[in-house]
């Protein structure tokens, strides 16, 4: 009976695996993938709750205008969900994105809405909506934040 020979060289060629250059490589390129991409992720998720929070202020105001219809004033108008002239944004679920309040009086309102926690770094910061339909966000020079 033979034993099998091994030799140094084809032991050598049967280990595979990765050096520790290679790992380092592969470290540094994640890590600056990851640190342009999160920024560009969180930016599109403040957009997406500022999209969400802008549909609820239509909505909102679709309500007031048919209050005024009904009673010819929009001074007495609140929220159906809080019975009150304040509400968060998002509804349902969540944390809170977004403080939207309304003041009312007989012939005008505006609806507010001040981002809360992590929006607070949204770059159009607090928006409005009046009777009048006109939209602005606090920051005027973002344009595109309606």
């Amino acid at each position: 009976m033979s034993k099998p020979s091994f030799s140094p060289r084809s032991l050598r060629s049967a280990a595979q695996g990765f050096t520790l250059i290679e790992l380092m490589i592969v470290v540094i390129v994640v890590g600056i993938l990851a640190a342009v991409a999160y920024p560009n992720y969180s930016e599109h998720v403040r957009k997406s709750r500022r999209a969400a929070a802008k549909a609820e202020m239509v909505e909102y105001a679709q309500r007031a205008e048919r209050h005024h219809t009904l009673n010819n004033s929009y001074a007495s108008f609140t929220f159906s969900e809080t019975n009150s002239t304040k509400i968060n944004s998002p509804r349902e679920g969540g944390a809170t994105m977004y403080a939207v309040t309304i003041v009312p009086t007989a012939t005008a309102y505006t609806i507010t809405a001040v981002p809360q926690g992590n929006q607070a770094k949204d770059k159009c910061g607090t928006l409005t909506l009046n009777q009048a339909g006109v939209k602005t966000p606090a920051n005027s020079g973002s344009l595109t934040c309606w």
